[in-house]
């Protein structure tokens, strides 16, 4: 199994909402793939409680695959491209990891 974290810091204000509204959209767009992409087997995403820390992310993603390939058949199936699309325009800086568990 492969599992693939994702941390976002969102900007202050981008595409017409605040920080708030972005992460609740993201979270609301990133759930929604749940069924629609076969190969994601579980997906997780939550927003920060603690804004206080400057070091903190605002967003996390947390998705697992049966294999790699099942993970890049995501990360270009049209469902996730479209939010990855958002998500993109609405963060400051992003991190990654994918791992074997």
């Amino acid at each position: 199994m492969i599992r693939h974290l994702v941390m976002w810091k969102l900007k202050a204000n981008a595409e017409g909402k605040t920080k708030a509204e972005n992460a609740h959209l993201t979270k609301q767009n990133l759930e929604n793939l749940s069924g629609l992409i076969p190969c994601l087997k579980s997906i997780h995403v939550g927003i920060n409680l603690d804004a206080s820390s400057p070091s903190n992310y605002d967003v996390v993603l947390d998705t697992s695959f049966e294999n790699l390939a099942d993970l890049d058949a995501y990360q270009v199936h049209e469902a996730h491209v479209r939010v990855a699309g958002y998500i993109k325009r609405i963060v400051d800086d992003r991190v990654c990891v994918d791992y074997e568990f």
